[in-house]
């Protein structure tokens, strides 16, 4: 079992994340009627670098890494986005989020501009000796391009708390100083967030809740399919879990595993732990992602990559919410498929923007050297993405549009807004 792209049905033309990611732009300016002059500068990434750079392995041997970092858009702060380790990275991928976090960043109105980093490399092959090695020459290759008032990493798909705190201390030793704000997600005992691993998940299960509630459903006592179970999908699954909901399957890079009574998502992560996969994990039966996608359940969870729910299967799926804890997981030539059967989507640059939402907060107690307690960084992180919510919710009603193509046009029109008033230089 995979989490790569389904295959498209017989005719059907594949859309990779960058083409995605430019046909909700292009609905969003049309809807918007934006002048070509700002649909040309905010269609193409300001910046953008590929760099290739070589790393000394355990057995001694000299392996070539390529990583690459694009910012999209600076016009509303400095650039904001992760770092993925994954073998599947390239140029158009990285463009691609760049551009979506450009949007979320945008959406939930925090001082950002969108942008995007990753590195070819499957992290699990690769020694803990060998992947601090590629983390640290890859930071050292990006010294100049990142920092606290111009571009600040985040952790995404393949890196973690501990990769941020290498990426720092790497900065740092340049620097001469402690350099804490230059990445958010770090640990809490060198500068970190209280709340901020769990954040995406967090604004996952916020939003989640919200459009369950729209559609007639408590949470409590809700079906639930995730796919995915890393960072983001562990954590949407265990506070989904911990507020009623009724998890029925959950699918990981290794298998995945069903129970219609109920999955434990603590006793899952056990046997993560000690096994590398929720594959096999006692009183459950395996269950694939295509039969994941398909289930009857309220609320469906997409938090693995990109591209899940496409034009060839988008017709199967029978949950009421999707809830996309990925970004792109939903291709544009799905969502009128999903609309025609009822399906409820909450869009991904809102609802996984919980992350970006805690990484603000990060970000400013590390400028101010003050740290804020769990709790306050909960209820403003509902505060925001509650509000976004609502945002989102009036445009949809007032244009009688999709949440997608509603949650763009908010996004877009502020990024075109402060694009135009800053002008052009020189």
């Amino acid at each position: 079992m995979t989490i790569s792209n389904a295959p498209e049905a017989s005719g059907a033309k594949t859309q990779g994340a960058l083409e995605s990611a430019l046909a909700e732009f292009d609905h969003a300016a049309d809807q918007l009627a934006l002048s070509p002059d700002i649909r040309a500068v905010l269609r193409l990434p300001k910046r953008e670098w590929t760099v290739n750079f070589p790393v000394t392995m355990d057995d001694g041997h000299v392996r070539v890494f390529t990583g690459y970092r694009v910012q999209h858009n600076v016009s509303r702060g400095p650039a904001k986005g992760g770092i993925r380790f994954h073998p599947a990275t390239d140029l158009d991928e990285v463009r691609a989020l760049a551009m979506w976090m450009t949007w979320k960043c945008a959406l939930v109105n925090v001082p950002f501009g969108g942008a995007k980093g990753g590195v070819t490399v499957d992290p699990r092959k690769l020694s803990a000796n060998e992947l601090q090695h590629v983390t640290r020459r890859f930071a050292t290759e990006l010294q100049g391009v990142i920092g606290p008032e111009v571009d600040i990493p985040a952790p995404d798909v393949g890196t973690n708390a501990q990769t941020m705190a290498w990426i720092m201390d790497t900065v740092s030793m340049h620097a001469g100083y402690t350099v804490p704000g230059v990445v958010t997600g770090k640990p809490v005992s060198v500068g970190g967030s209280e709340g901020r691993a769990d954040a995406t998940g967090m604004g996952v299960m916020f939003t989640a809740q919200r459009a369950l509630r729209e559609a007639g459903i408590d949470m409590a006592g809700a079906s639930v399919a995730v796919q995915g179970f890393g960072n983001v999908g562990e954590a949407a699954a265990r506070l989904i879990h911990k507020r009623g909901g009724r998890l029925v399957a959950i699918t990981d890079v290794g298998g995945g595993v069903a129970n219609p009574g109920g999955l434990d998502p603590a006793k899952l992560s056990a046997h993560l732990r000690e096994t590398g996969s929720i594959a096999g994990a006692p009183g459950t039966t395996p269950i694939d992602n295509e039969t994941l996608l398909a289930l009857d359940v309220d609320l469906l969870v997409l938090a693995a990559l990109e591209g899940q729910i496409t034009a060839a299967n988008a017709g199967a799926v029978r949950a009421k919410v999707i809830a996309e804890g990925a970004n792109g997981p939903v291709t544009p030539n799905a969502d009128p498929i999903l609309a025609d059967h009822g399906v409820v989507t909450v869009p991904d640059i809102l609802c996984n923007s919980g992350g970006v939402i805690v990484s603000y907060f990060e970000w400013v107690q590390n400028l101010q050297s003050f740290a804020w307690p769990a709790a306050q960084v909960a209820d403003r992180l509902e505060h925001i993405i509650g509000g976004a919510y609502d945002e989102v919710a009036a445009v949809r009603a007032r244009d009688g549009i999709g949440a997608r193509l509603a949650a763009h046009v908010i996004a877009i029109g502020r990024v075109a807004e402060a694009t135009e008033i800053r002008g052009l230089y020189p």
